[in-house]
């Protein structure tokens, strides 16, 4: 068995792993690489052949783990896509999202009738997708399924994101039995609505995300009690807005739910809240087709007081028009829009209309990557670009990370620590900045396993 790190190798985005077996080859995630430098010029080649692929095994749909797929499938990829029915749900949405942005990022240059695209061509275009996700093959969690006479496949609940799963792989090689798991994203304790990952099985190898190695999440407060705290602040003592940049898949379900709760409970008075995002609206609808794997605290509320996704104060803008009138709605309210890092989305708009607003709060709840407009309003930038315009930063700008969905470096060493080191034979580290990797190698050393940080293309006999 030989196991490759084609991606998310010694970085965070463009998960890939392909391990190789007696005339049969398995590439567990497709993800897209953000930080390759020609984007999706770089991202349309691959280090493999993809006809020479036999199956994939997706753990989760976000899109550093997903987006790649149709590309696969394009230059020839003709194998079954094996995940969570929840997993091939979401992914369809972000692969549809995604060729939206491709074609978005084409300048439109108009003479007269005529018309010429610039900048690169589409990764992949709506019947790549749907090729694709005619390949998927959904197994239930906790599920033995055979993939042939040698392996067998099994989806553990992460938490993270909905459906999200580690791949543990069971193999049979000339009479001895090994197992390796994939841990995906791993997500954290107690977050709103999804499930807490559940304990790995004994394994030999155990290949796992590190984007929090050496970071821990907030302690001092609780996230109701900080929603609480910033919506007081932004909306009722002072008649003001509050805007939350937050992913449309799985960031902005948790954060209704929460809202629903603090509003439901009285905490405080009635504000008008809007959700513009027609890709949340539509993930939304899965979270409720999929109801019964959310946690027992959601599920328990559904039995109480219905829908979690739905109250009174509640929007969900469908359209442009309506897009409109939430920016210039003169009531206190909260605008929960995409996208999280603010790189394009309606999001921008909002921001375009209040950025210069005494009487405006930006509460970012999630990660931004160095060079995004997120990041330099976090920095403190005085000013910033919009639509071609220099505006001047006079909206509050604040942060917490009590929404993130990757579990800290407790939650990782943790994982880890799940398996005993006299029959684990080996760690591999990916998913994470390298100066991430490094610490969290440094504290499973100390707790006696054996920890490899693989480079891009580096193979390991197991």
């Amino acid at each position: 068995m030989k196991l490759t790190i084609w991606g998310a190798a010694q970085q965070v985005t463009g998960s890939m792993h392909l391990l190789e077996l007696e005339d049969y080859k398995i590439l567990i995630d497709c993800g897209l690489d953000y930080e390759k430098e020609t984007f999706q010029e770089e991202n349309q080649y691959f280090p493999f052949d993809p006809t020479s692929i036999d199956l994939v095994i997706l753990t989760h749909a976000h899109i550093d783990h997903s987006g790649n797929l149709p590309t696969l499938v394009r230059l020839g990829f003709e194998g079954q896509i094996l995940s969570t029915p929840p997993t091939a749900d979401l992914a369809e949405l972000l692969l549809l999202d995604s060729v939206n942005i491709f074609i978005n990022k084409q300048h439109k240059h108009s003479k007269g009738k005529h018309r010429r695209f610039s900048g690169p061509q589409p990764l992949y275009l709506q019947k790549h997708v749907m090729e694709t996700m005619e390949r998927f093959v959904t197994i239930a969690f906790h599920k033995d399924f055979r993939i042939n006479e040698l392996v067998s496949v099994k989806f553990i609940p992460v938490g993270h994101l909905l459906g999200a799963a580690a791949v543990v792989l069971t193999v049979n090689e000339a009479g001895v039995t090994k197992k390796i798991a994939f841990t995906g994203d791993i997500g954290r304790q107690n977050y709103p609505v999804l499930v807490n990952p559940d304990p790995l099985p004994q394994v030999d190898y155990l290949v796992t995300e590190s984007t929090y190695g050496g970071r821990l999440h907030s302690k001092d407060t609780t996230l109701q009690n900080k929603l609480v705290e910033t919506i007081n602040e932004a909306c009722i003592k002072f008649p003001g807005r509050l805007i939350i940049p937050a992913f449309s898949i799985g960031r902005t379900q948790s954060l209704v739910y929460s809202l629903n709760k603090i509003f439901s409970e009285g905490l405080l008075p009635p504000v008008k809240i809007f959700v513009d995002s027609p890709l949340a609206s539509f993930a939304t609808d899965i979270y409720r087709k999929h109801q019964s794997l959310l946690n027992e605290e959601s599920k328990e509320f559904y039995r109480k007081r219905g829908d979690e996704f739905e109250f009174e104060e509640l929007i969900y803008v469908q359209d442009k028009k309506e897009s409109l009138s939430a920016s210039n709605y003169h009531e206190p309210c909260i605008i929960i829009s995409s996208a999280g890092m603010l790189e394009g989305g309606r999001i921008q708009d909002h921001l375009y209309y209040n950025i210069q607003n005494y009487y405006c709060t930006i509460l970012f709840i999630g990660y931004c990557a160095k060079g995004t407009l997120g990041n330099r309003l976090l920095r403190g930038d005085p000013i910033v670009r919009l639509r071609n315009r220099d505006l001047m930063v006079y909206a509050s700008i604040k942060q917490t990370d009590l929404l993130s969905g990757h579990g800290d470096h407790n939650d990782l060493v943790n994982t880890v620590k799940q398996q005993d080191q006299q029959k684990i034979s080996q760690v591999f580290l990916v998913h994470g900045e390298m100066s991430s990797m490094k610490l969290l190698k440094e504290a499973l050393e100390e707790e006696g396993y054996l920890v490899s940080i693989p480079e891009r293309g580096q193979v390991f006999q197991l």
